[in-house]
């Protein structure tokens, strides 16, 4: 019976979308499968797909997908959203640490978002603003310092988007004022991006995205596709 349907949906994936691939069933569960399968093929990307039932779904991102994402050396996309062509804005994140550098050159090689409007979302802090005593601070004082972070922000962004190499981005700084998720996940509604990329190792910040509970909210949140870059790890 599965072999039946894989190779069903291969057959429509070569006549109807153009795309030539070979099938394969693994006798494991699905994430040993897929590990096995990644150690096996060495990709330069996985895809993994959601599951249509809702409860399954969550299961499946909850376990599989988080468990893949910490467990293969190559990127993870996680697809959310129907397939409708290609991608047409591509928000990369980063915490401006060089394994964050690492991870979005990583996916500039995929050729993923060639052709694509990319912006390069930064989330920054503004410590004064999170003490508990900032109530007694003059609203003009506090957008003033806000601004000041923001200059700051936006100057550091363009200086690692230089370094990296990534000449060709729109450079998004944004206050981190709730959760990293929260604030990524809005930002791509805001700027309706259909595809978010994350690196899932670095200094802090976007760093935490991809670690425990916060993981599991962005991808079960997401209406849009997720792109998880993993650090290159030391052979």
């Amino acid at each position: 019976m599965a072999s039946r349907l894989l190779r069903q949906m291969a057959s429509t994936l070569r006549d109807v979308d153009g795309v030539a691939c070979e099938t394969r069933i693994i006798l494991a569960s699905p994430f040993v499968g897929i590990v096995q399968a990644v150690a096996d093929t060495v990709p330069d990307l996985l895809v993994l797909g959601s599951h249509r039932r809702q409860v399954l779904r969550d299961v499946f991102v909850g376990t599989t997908a988080e468990r893949t994402i910490r467990s293969v050396d190559c990127p993870v996309l996680m697809v959310n959203a129907t397939p409708a062509g290609h991608y047409r804005h591509v928000l990369q994140t980063t915490d401006l640490s060089d394994p964050s550098r690492d991870g979005l050159q990583r996916f500039r090689a995929l050729g993923v978002g060639e052709g694509a409007r990319n912006s390069l979302l930064y989330l920054f802090d503004a410590p004064a603003l999170r003490l508990a005593m900032v109530h007694t601070m003059p609203q003009d004082d506090q957008k003033k310092y806000l601004m000041d972070e923001l200059t700051d922000a936006a100057r550091e962004l363009a200086a690692f988007s230089a370094l990296a190499g990534l000449h060709d981005v729109r450079h998004l700084a944004r206050y981190e004022a709730t959760a990293a998720q929260h604030e990524i996940l809005k930002v791509a509604e805001e700027e309706h991006a259909d595809l978010i990329v994350l690196s899932t190792n670095g200094r802090g910040g976007i760093a935490k995205v991809l670690i425990g509970s916060v993981t599991e909210r962005v991808l079960r949140n997401s209406y849009v596709d997720v792109l998880a870059v993993p650090l290159r790890r030391q052979r």
